[in-house]
């Protein structure tokens, strides 16, 4: 056995922040001197990940001077940071997702990702050139050390098969890889069955950190031989783990499948051992509540913005959004407005006020009966007497809308919507009306999860008022959007603990009607829904992004067509 000092720097990354991101770098570089091998994230010079902006050879020229910078500063720590590189073909050609190995002030070797994903979310098979010059294994520690990049780890037969054939005696893999619902499983079922199959230790360094539509859950992760978890980094939040792993060392290798070795440094005595405790991993709850604070807070900060607002009506989405703004960004930094009509009722006006007592949010009460009064006699001559049914409903979420956004121009503060993925779906919203804003933050969570990640933050404890932070009597009450007299969500649709479970087999399941139906489903229902969902395609392509946390949501990762006629 030779013990090697790893240090795991999960790092939050801005696309595009070149000088930033190297300040990042840089700022960690002390306190990992003493280690043998620091890795850090797929692409960290450059933020991950970078759609088109790879596609310009002078971006991509930068990121490789970015990386010397990184380079320079190193010392007998060996660093493996990610950044985008010319390809083969140089400027003209297409770019590639690389890391480069960082010693003694100078770059050592590059090794350019080989599995270019083309599924879910990733389109690298486009932005991307596949690596395809030799591997080699760097001698970091006394061990050699094979260097692997996210895709690279799941496909069979891939690069680190070739790097345990070829010698290597630890297997570290870089990673932008973003969450969703049993993702950290999945990695960490892959990332055992590597060491225990290769009989190496393999260490798994992610990102993390929220970037447009995705967000990036750390869990970096150390697994020995044996398939046990030996170090294991925080969800969502920056960190620096550093940790003695034991390597076994291997016979040198059949020649005919033996890589070259680049020796860096021998193995280092140590009279200390750092093993830091293993945390323990989070319940379904905390990652996925983890998740939606950390995307909100990077959007709206990474987009420059220091405040934001919402609609609180006192119903359990808009309660929900306003409580993950106050932990992402502090309450003071959060603004409720609160537009009570002729059809609102008093509980849920007392419900919204009863929540920002609680929090300690800014609130601002602007009922609308005036301006709805005003429209409906602009349009009463036209409509033969104004505005009735959805026309009028539709109209009192847009008057809310255009007062959102009145409040946004006016103050600078960036305007949370807060649909869930249910009505999303069936497509149970207004444009231009509860959908107006910049970011939707539940946007992938359904119903039945709103209400559970509302019980979970009110278990965490009471508010600043010794209160519940979300009221208890938003999440007992029925569901209502309050925009006719004593109306609920279930004249519309289905209860949503049935719904729910429907839209997840068709939406991420990919079940046609048939299948629904074979599944169990009541046949007229699946009609139903079916259409409803097909026929919102238009509303969600108008709808602002928010932070993808299932398998499959309604964004990059699922791309219907709009005008679509197939109904199996």
């Amino acid at each position: 056995m030779v013990g090697v000092r790893l240090a795991l720097v999960q790092l939050n990354a801005v696309v595009g922040d070149l000088d930033g991101n190297v300040r990042r770098i840089l700022d960690t570089l002390d306190d990992v001197a003493d280690c043998d091998l620091a890795l850090f994230p797929e692409m960290t010079v450059t933020g991950y990940p970078l759609e088109d902006l790879v596609h310009k050879p002078g971006f991509v020229a930068r990121s490789r001077q970015a990386v010397e910078a990184v380079a320079a500063a190193s010392g007998s720590c060996a660093v493996v940071v990610g950044f985008a590189d010319h390809g083969p073909d140089g400027p003209d050609g297409a770019a590639q997702n690389s890391v480069a190995v960082c010693h003694e002030g100078r770059i050592v070797g590059t090794y350019a990702k080989e599995c270019l994903p083309t599924y879910d979310v990733f389109d690298e098979g486009r932005d991307y050139a596949p690596g395809t010059g030799p591997l080699r294994l760097y001698e970091i520690g006394g061990v050699r050390v094979g260097l692997a990049i996210c895709e690279d780890l799941w496909v069979p037969g891939g690069p680190v098969g070739r790097l345990i054939d070829g010698g290597a005696d630890l297997v570290a893999t870089v990673n932008g890889s973003p969450y969703h619902r049993g993702k950290q499983a999945a990695r960490e079922a892959v990332v055992a069955a590597t060491a225990t199959s290769s009989g190496r230790p393999v260490a798994y360094l992610n990102l993390v950190g929220g970037q447009d539509q995705l967000v990036f859950d750390g869990g970096s992760m150390v697994v020995d031989p044996s398939g046990r978890v030996v170090a294991r980094g925080p969800r969502f939040d920056e960190e620096v783990v550093v940790v003695d792993v034991d390597v076994p060392v291997h016979d040198d290798p059949d020649p005919a499948s033996a890589l070259e070795v680049v020796r860096l440094s021998g193995p280092v005595a140590r009279t200390e051992s750092v093993v830091p405790p293993v945390l323990a991993p989070l319940d379904e709850d905390a990652e996925l509540y983890g998740a939606l604070v950390t995307a909100t807070r990077d959007y709206v900060t990474k987009s420059g913005f220091t405040d934001v607002c919402l609609g609180l009506s006192g119903g359990v989405d808009s309660a929900l959004v306003a409580t993950i703004a106050a932990d992402a960004l502090g309450p003071e930094r959060v603004h409720a407005v609160l537009m009570p009509s002729r059809y609102s009722s008093d509980h849920s006006v007392a419900d919204a006020e009863a929540l920002v007592a609680a929090q300690g949010i800014d609130a601002h009460t602007l009922p609308i009966e005036a301006a709805h009064g005003a429209f409906a006699d602009v349009l009463s001559a036209t409509l033969d007497g104004g505005p009735t049914g959805l026309t009028d409903e539709n109209l009192q979420s847009r008057i809310r809308g255009v007062l959102l956004m009145a409040l946004s121009n006016a103050r600078g503060w960036m305007v949370l919507t807060t649909g869930n993925k249910s009505e999303s779906a069936v497509g149970y919203s207004t444009l231009y009306g509860d959908t107006a804003g910049a970011y939707a933050v539940v946007k992938d969570v359904y119903k039945t999860r709103v209400y559970d990640l509302c019980r979970w933050r009110n278990a965490r404890g009471p508010g600043l008022d010794g209160n519940p932070v979300v009221p208890e009597s938003i999440i007992t009450k029925a569901p209502s959007a309050e925009l006719r007299p004593d109306q609920r969500d279930d004249q519309s649709l289905p209860p949503y603990d049935v719904l729910d479970p429907l839209l997840e087999a068709y939406v991420e399941g990919d079940r046609t009607r048939a299948e629904l139906v074979a599944d169990g489903h009541d046949p007229d229902l699946v009609d139903r829904v079916v259409r409803l969902v097909d026929a919102a395609e238009f509303k969600r392509r108008q709808t602002p992004l928010g932070p993808k946390v299932t398998t499959k949501g309604f964004g990059r990762d699922r791309r219907m067509p709009i005008v679509n006629h197939f109904r199996g």
